[in-house]
């Protein structure tokens, strides 16, 4: 993980209705009883699930468990899940919708031709006897061409081959956004390359990061064998040895996410110079770019990484590519290949004990913005997204923007030139709800029904040809980066735009028959989250144009910064494994997305009460209702393996953290009697105060 709603909108659907349920109003001393009539919250009688609560932990000791600790305690993760919540709830809801249209699809003739891309990929992906049939042999060719690698360009030139063929490379990247000037493309550069979910499972000295490495020598000498090779326990432990070294050259995530460390353009002839050592144009010449600029966005990485290239073995640079083309691709192999590489990736490395059945891998790898996913995105919307939902999630999103507006206002760390900036900012947030208003063409894709590795490959050419064209020209601002039917938002800082794809706006996040404060604290937080993220560490970097400058005094962005160091040090001190912390400067765009969307969403619930008492639900008032809505969004479980891989390769901290946002705002305290001594407890002077 966007004039009122719901104060009109979904009052009017409360107060029209086919269920009863008592509501009391707290109009005076001694709260009088109401019955009110109203459609049925999907989630208990108003859109909480209250049987998920543990009653005997106080809000104040533990808020995740409190609000969820009975589910937590009872609920057990199915073999093929290495975590489990809201999220992963609704988006298997997405994913079951998503498998009928393409069944409905795929059952059909006369097919138009989107449909028949659809179709032809699915019974591609589906077909399990031809697959493992075939074993290694729909990338033997790839794997011939690494054989014959014989000196550094014709191993350059396989790096600059990654993208087609789905293995790894030390340097790579893509074509984005110029950060000084949003109208145009540019090609963005970086270091990469490795195996392993972060740098830290290759150079910590605990024995759990230990064990993994050894189980990656297994792992990776097992799959060598799919490709003939002799000897692959010593050829693996060279490929460790390798990506170890590619490790020490790396930057930790946090000196990554660092927009000033990380904005270095340089033009095309200055490249050789500058980074010497690297066949540039032989590298581009395999992607089609002409490449004018680039963004050079980890310099001393991309350095380091040069000279690994030039002093290795070249030897060892073609066993890791062989491996990476037989793992990046394990999954459109044969059973066993893929089985295989589960082993270390699924069960080792993130605690998953069965694969997803194989239908859920077809929705998966069909459903991303670099295959089908837009195709079924404009399905899946006709049949599963009313554009009431649309409407309603506008005027949530005006909302939030107005509270947002008075909060900046009111700021007492904020001076009035700086405020000017950021209130220009706000007004100028582009929302987009739901779906693209300009859809992905698909004209010129070729799919066959029997050649997956080959579709898949196909969809990547398709896609870098479309990027290619467009390299040049003005940016495309009808683009959106997630389809309709992905459960997530995001912010987008060089078009300074909020989206949120239809799948998301269903419970617990948005019910048009819950209760308002139940919509205030799930959509409404995750919408005042995004607009959080324009305002976070890295994106309050980004002005009203989505241009990258500094738009504060220094006097503010000092007091700015310091409140969110206090942040950063308050989630590094959460340890959800022995010895293992949140970190806290890594996820700190996140918390403060968490933190100040939660009081933004807050401020526009009590704005859509116009002054009124909320009434009381079920024994909670609507403070109560409002916090337990957040808390439950982020209910979750998850295995130790996926815990540990969120810590160290995650950007957000895990969600039963998340869940603690409210020990921030002084409301909380108030609505659950949080006190001194309270494990959660924080003086009014600790509480992190931003947005």
């Amino acid at each position: 993980m966007k004039k009122t709603i719901i104060a009109s909108t979904i009052a009017a659907i409360m107060l029209t209705a086919c269920s009863e349920q008592k509501v009391s109003t707290s109009q005076s001393n001694t709260p009088a009883e109401a019955t009110i009539t109203t459609e049925k919250a999907e989630l208990g009688t108003f859109g909480v699930d209250l049987t998920a609560r543990d009653e005997s932990v106080k809000p104040g000791d533990d808020f995740f468990m409190y609000a969820s600790g009975t589910w937590y305690n009872n609920y057990e993760m199915p073999a093929d899940k290495t975590r489990y919540g809201a999220f992963t709830a609704l988006a298997e809801r997405s994913e079951k919708q998503v498998n009928a249209i393409i069944e409905d699809i795929v059952s059909r003739e006369n097919l138009n031709a989107q449909e028949q891309l659809i179709a032809d990929f699915y019974n591609a992906f589906m077909d399990v006897e031809t697959l493992n049939k075939l074993g290694i042999t729909p990338i033997q060719g790839l794997l011939d061409e690494i054989k014959s690698i014989d000196n550094t360009d014709s191993l350059t030139k396989a790096f600059g081959q990654a993208w087609l063929t789905g293995a790894n490379s030390p340097i790579g990247g893509g074509m984005w956004f110029n950060r000084l000037d949003p109208n145009k493309y540019e090609m963005s550069m970086g270091a990469g390359g490795l195996g392993l979910p972060d740098r830290s499972y290759y150079l910590e000295d605990a024995q759990r990061f230990v064990n993994t490495r050894a189980e990656y020598i297994n792992h990776i000498a097992t799959m060598l064998k799919f490709a003939g090779l002799d000897n692959t326990t010593e050829r693996a432990q060279a490929i460790l040895a390798l990506e170890t070294k590619m490790a020490e050259g790396h930057w930790p995530r946090e000196k990554r996410r660092n927009r000033d460390l990380t904005l270095n353009q340089i033009k095309r002839e200055d490249l050789a110079k500058e980074y010497p050592g690297f066949n540039w144009d032989l590298y581009f010449e395999q992607t089609g770019y002409q490449v004018p600029q680039l963004n050079m966005s980890q310099p001393d990485p991309i350095k380091a990484m040069i000279d690994l290239v030039n002093k290795e073995d070249l030897a060892v640079w073609k066993d890791y590519l062989t491996f990476h083309t037989i793992s990046g691709n394990a999954g459109l192999l044969s059973e066993e290949i893929f089985n295989t590489n589960f082993e270390f990736f699924g069960k080792h490395l993130s605690g998953q004990q069965e694969p997803r059945p194989r239908w859920k891998r077809a929705v998966s790898q069909m459903s991303g913005t670099q295959s089908l996913g837009f195709a079924i995105g404009k399905v899946y919307v006709d049949k599963h997204f009313p554009e009431s939902s649309k409407e309603q999630m506008s005027e949530l999103v005006e909302n939030l923007r107005k509270a947002l507006g008075e909060r900046i206002e009111n700021l007492d760390w904020m001076s009035a030139e700086t405020k000017v900036n950021a209130q220009a900012k706000l007004a100028a947030f582009v929302p987009k709800i739901g779906y693209p208003d300009v859809w992905q063409s698909f004209e010129g894709l070729t799919l066959k029904n029997n050649d997956l590795v080959g579709n898949v490959q196909n969809l990547r050419q398709f896609f870098r040809n479309d990027s290619v064209a467009k390299e040049l020209e003005k940016t495309d601002r009808n683009r959106w980066g997630m389809t309709p039917q992905r459960v997530n938002a995001y912010y987008n800082s060089s078009f300074n735009e909020i989206v949120f794809p239809a799948a998301i706006l269903q419970p617990p996040f948005f019910d048009p028959n819950a209760d308002p404060a139940v919509n205030y604290g799930g959509i409404g937080a995750v919408i005042g989250h995004e607009m959080g993220h324009g305002f976070d560490d890295q994106g309050s970097k980004s002005d009203a144009k989505g241009i990258q400058r500094n738009w504060w005094t220094d006097a503010d962005r000092a007091a700015f910064e310091a409140k969110a160091d206090k942040l950063a040090a308050q989630y590094s001190k959460y340890e959800p494994i022995e010895g293992n912390f949140v970190n806290g400067r890594n996820s700190l765009g996140e918390n403060i997305g968490d933190v100040g969307g939660l009081a933004m969403a807050y401020h526009a619930y009590k704005l859509s009460l116009n002054g009124k008492e909320a009434p009381i639900i079920d024994g909670l008032t609507g403070d109560q209702r409002f916090f337990l809505a957040w808390a439950q969004v982020w209910k979750e479980k998850r295995t130790e393996q996926s815990m540990l891989n969120q810590l160290r390769a995650g950007t957000h901290a895990p969600g039963r953290f998340r869940a603690l946002a409210p020990r921030n705002h002084d409301a909380w305290y108030k609505a659950f009697d949080v006190k001194p001594g309270d494990k959660l407890y924080l003086a009014p002077e600790e509480r992190v105060r931003i947005w």
